[in-house]
């Protein structure tokens, strides 16, 4: 049966402009958020997403999306806000978003218009503070987002090889919020509409801040290595990843601090996980789903997700290169179906809308629905993954919401085709029979893209990722079903090269699964650093902060370079490169498998 079909919103733009703001009746904003990238209202976007639930609660909201930071005056746009600053350096930390693995400049942005480089500066977070803190002195600011959730410790920067001081004390900012904001930002929002004072409010989950005063020995607080401490000793590094990475479960985390230089950093335990009412209202307010109408160009970013629906939030994974569970948490939260439903027949009905669903998932689509089966053991976890190094036996991995939900969204009126975009664990799918049988029958164009990263066991180890056994049984159950559905449809694996413990000897084994199995990948991802993820812990310090065992880092541009290469073997142009890389690890043996006896040279 088909769903029926909503009428369409009359939602209109938040204002970025001192007369939109006119144009609503306001002589003033209760809060201005300021956001590294450009103005789309969409749910994807986190400042938009955040800026329209706090218009919800009854505020007078603006956002300066992407100000010309050079001097204060575009920071004084739309005026004083009553109540504070909400700063973000937008959907990726600036520096990944302006440098390659190589630290090599990009040219483009996919979050500005015409996907121009430039519009934003680097380190963001801190630039847009202290710009504001130029022109507004005595007015209270927040910093959020990934870039200061995950820099909010004493942390290693790759761009300028050291470790870098807390965002926090960086941006001299009043206070910072970690994770997803929604619940930190509506009490503190709270808080300041009954009358406390901005600095008295230091208890809020998901929030940290700075003090002079050293906290008082407790059996709650867990104190880091000092910042001194972490940037001169690598071993004292490891040790503060290690303790920091016990402390990320809501239901059984500590307050963290840790002393930099005569002041102190204060992280409240993690907020709560968003109930399904809460998620389900969040995507039920009344977003645009476009760019401000004051941009004349596309927007690369949101082309790509404009006709995609996020269903849940969080990853159990745990995967050592991966923020999304330092940043979204372990707890997958799940949307109701109905919510979901909703949200595509009001996509159904947008002007622009051709019938085709480009993602329906989120960071992992097969988590959808999933969650922990034992409450009282999920409130006192502290494995940083469910699935590694096995599935975890609490761990309800039933397919039924999932497979369902496709089935469903397929209904819906006016949508001709659903795909899943997202990334899948196709060792979690080995449980799934349900959602695999859905996927492949009618939510695969053609092709699959999967992420293994690596396929030698040894590699795949440090990764916390399923070895080559696992990819290989998933390999042959997509070809069955496939074959069930009279399809010829293909697996499109992603990698990564340079990865903390990969050598170029296990980049040669994989360059040979690969031919064997007659794969072919066309992009392979460098391995880049980025704050406040294991695989940097290791890549810094070079063992494993867990075990304290060394783990080889590829450290060279060279070594880097010949790796990459490698997984591109077919390309006429990486031919030199793959021989140098054979030579240089003694697997010259290899050269007659990957380009036949007689093109060797």
């Amino acid at each position: 049966m088909k769903h029926a079909r909503p009428k369409q919103s009359s939602a209109r733009f938040l204002p970025i402009s001192l007369s939109e703001v006119k144009a609503r009746g306001w002589n003033e904003l209760d809060v201005i958020f300021v956001s590294g990238d450009a103005y789309v209202d969409h749910p994807s976007f986190g400042v938009p997403l955040l800026a329209r639930l706090l218009e919800a609660k009854g505020l007078r909201v603006g956002i300066i999306p992407q100000p010309d930071w050079r001097s204060k005056e575009p920071f004084m746009a739309l005026g004083r806000p009553r109540l504070f600053f909400a700063v973000a350096a937008g959907a990726m930390d600036s520096m990944v978003a302006h440098y390659t693995p190589a630290r090599k400049l990009r040219r483009d942005d996919a979050y500005t218009p015409g996907n121009h480089h430039g519009a934003r500066p680097n380190r963001a977070t801190i630039i847009y503070t202290s710009r504001l803190k130029e022109a507004y002195r005595d007015v209270p600011v927040v910093i959020g987002g990934i870039e200061a959730s995950l820099r909010r410790f004493a942390h290693y920067d790759f761009w300028e090889d050291k470790v870098r001081r807390s965002a926090l004390f960086d941006a001299k900012a009043d206070l910072l919020i970690y994770g997803m904001g929604e619940n930190p930002l509506l009490e503190l929002v709270q808080r300041l509409q009954k009358g406390e004072a901005f600095a008295s409010i230091r208890d809020i989950r998901g929030t940290v801040y700075p003090t002079s005063t050293a906290p008082e020995p407790a059996d709650d607080v867990v104190e880091l290595p000092s910042y001194e401490e972490v940037a001169a000793d690598k071993a004292a590094y490891a040790q503060s990843f290690r303790l920091l990475s016990g402390e990320q479960n809501p239901g059984c985390a500590k307050t963290v601090i840790q002393r930099h230089a005569q002041r102190y950093l204060v992280c409240n335990p993690p907020a709560w996980p968003l109930d399904r009412q809460a998620l389900d209202a969040i995507y039920a307010l009344p977003f645009v789903k476009a760019p401000h109408p004051s941009y004349k160009e596309a927007i690369p970013a949101y082309e790509q997700i404009r006709n995609s629906i996020t269903t849940h939030r969080g990853c159990f994974g745990g995967c050592a290169f991966c923020a999304i569970t330092h940043h979204q948490g372990k707890t997958i939260q799940s949307r109701s179906e109905g919510s979901v439903l909703k949200e595509l027949e009001r996509l159904a009905e947008l002007p622009w809308f051709r019938g085709s669903v480009s993602d329906l998932g989120g960071p992992t689509a097969n988590m959808f629905g999933l969650s922990c089966g034992n409450a009282e053991a999920g409130a006192k976890c502290r494995r940083d993954s469910c699935l590694f190094p096995k599935i975890c036996k609490n761990l309800v991995t039933d397919d039924a919401d999932s497979s369902r939900l496709l089935a469903k969204a397929r209904r819906v009126s006016g949508v001709k085709h659903v795909a899943v975009s997202s990334g899948v664990r196709y060792d979690l799918m080995e449980r799934q029979p349900r959602y695999l049988r859905e996927l492949v029958s009618h939510h695969v164009s053609g092709l699959l893209k999967v992420a293994p990263e690596h396929l030698t066991d040894r590699v795949t180890s440090v990764m916390r990722k399923p070895g080559h056994d696992c990819f290989d049984r998933f390999r042959d159950s997509f070809q069955k079903e496939s074959a069930k559905a009279g399809k010829k449809q293909y697996i499109v694996p992603y990698f990564i090269s340079g990865h903390p413990g990969c050598t170029l000897s296990d980049m040669v084994d994989l360059a040979l699964m690969l031919k064997r199995w007659g794969m072919r990948v066309e992009q392979v991802q460098d391995f880049t650093p980025t704050p406040g993820t294991l695989s940097t812990c290791i890549y810094h310090t070079g063992v494993d902060p867990f075990t304290g065992e060394k783990v080889y880092v590829a450290r060279t541009d060279k070594e880097k370079g010949l790796q990459k290469s490698l997984l591109l073997y077919h390309v006429p142009e990486e031919r030199k490169n793959c021989l140098a890389a054979l030579k240089e690890c003694g697997r010259e043996d290899a050269a007659a498998e990957l380009f036949g006896q007689n093109n060797r040279r």
